[in-house]
């Protein structure tokens, strides 16, 4: 009885997390970052230990971006050090007259979008946007990633990284945002994060 009281909580909890997650803030039509995101290589950087993984900083990593959408995770490996996807847009794929022509969602770590005609170059909405896997470096930025709701205007600073297990598995980020397909995720150590428009 005791077992099935909890998965019950567990549930409606997962459920609550979901659709809170899933509330959609409207900033209407125009560019709202104009910017692209900026990266620094790190040469000769020194690895860690996070969460009983090894992680080694590839590039230092900042942006201001538009949440497209969400996605959280809890029971792939993966989920152990990035509990939640974010699909972000920069420039033109931070105008919400854009967006309404771009049917987007999330799934098994992978951003896909889907349109009836482009409403710009197929080109911009590939390297306006991406996929990226957000590990929390701290309490704080965990709470944060929490109420992050999409269509929000975020900043964040932190490292692109790989991620090794004693088992040889690892995980490591696209260092470009020119890529597409698999292994064009950006993996990103956030150290700070903001909501600056709700």
């Amino acid at each position: 009885m005791n077992l099935r009281i909890l998965l019950l909580g567990l549930l409606i909890a997962i459920t609550v997390w979901q659709c809170r997650a899933a509330e959609t803030v409207t900033l209407g039509s125009g560019v709202k970052v104009d910017k692209a995101p900026v990266q620094t290589r790190i040469e000769n950087a020194e690895s860690f230990q996070f969460n009983d993984y090894l992680i080694t900083p590839l590039a230092d990593f900042s942006l201001e971006a538009k949440v497209l959408s969400r996605e959280n995770y809890w029971l792939d490996r993966e989920s152990d050090i990035a509990p939640t996807d974010l699909a972000l847009g920069w420039q033109r794929m931070s105008d919400e007259s854009v967006l309404t022509a771009i049917d987007i969602r999330q799934s098994g770590r992978w951003y896909h979008w889907r349109v009836e005609h482009f409403p710009v170059p197929r080109r911009i909405i590939e390297t306006q946007s991406a996929n990226m896997h957000i590990v929390p470096a701290n309490d704080h930025v965990e709470k944060v990633l929490d109420s992050v709701k999409p269509g929000q205007i975020i900043r964040f600073k932190g490292q692109l990284i790989r991620v090794q297990d004693d088992d040889g598995w690892q995980w490591q980020s696209s260092l470009t945002r020119e890529d597409t397909g698999a292994r064009a995720c950006e993996l990103v150590y956030v150290n700070e994060l903001n909501i600056i428009s709700e």
